[in-house]
């Protein structure tokens, strides 16, 4: 297979297939969530738009437009969504299985392509399981700017 790199692509957004790209990837990786007993009620609170909304985080992660930042909260936002899920290991590991069954599913074919969107979500869910042992309301200070993953990983 191609590596995306080379083929004219200057990031893993344009890569993926954009916006649209993610929000397919986002919304078969929810319907297995939805229907999973370890991970459905950490969703309880979930509604349609939560799709469309990590769709445009990924594509701000993934070096696409910035819309989650401006339009959503950004970092900051993402980060408190998280607070008081007490999210374990196991339904971290059981997310990250739901998320590579979509990846394949939804994304180019691409060894380098999928493993570099695999290797955000392991990272992205390792913070986000760390926040999630804090309590909703926890001042979290400043977090930064949206991070930006590329084809090397973090940049």
């Amino acid at each position: 297979m191609t590596d995306h790199r080379s083929a004219g692509s200057d990031g893993l957004y344009d890569a993926i297939g954009g916006l649209d790209a993610l929000r397919r990837l986002s919304n078969t990786f929810y319907q297995g969530v939805l229907a999973d007993p370890l991970l459905a009620p950490v969703f309880a609170d979930f509604t349609p738009t939560h799709i469309e909304h990590v769709a445009v985080w990924l594509a701000e992660i993934f070096d696409g437009p910035d819309r989650f930042t401006t339009d959503l909260g950004g970092h900051q936002s993402l980060l408190r969504a998280h607070l008081g899920l007490a999210i374990t290991e196991e339904q971290r590991t059981r997310w990250m299985e739901l998320m590579a069954e979509a990846v394949h599913k939804e994304l180019p074919e691409g060894e380098l392509l999928r493993r570099r969107v695999l290797e955000y979500f392991d990272w992205g869910t390792r913070i986000a399981k760390d926040v999630s042992a804090s309590p909703a309301g926890t001042d979290l200070g400043d977090p930064g700017p949206t991070p930006r993953w590329g084809w090397e990983g973090l940049k």
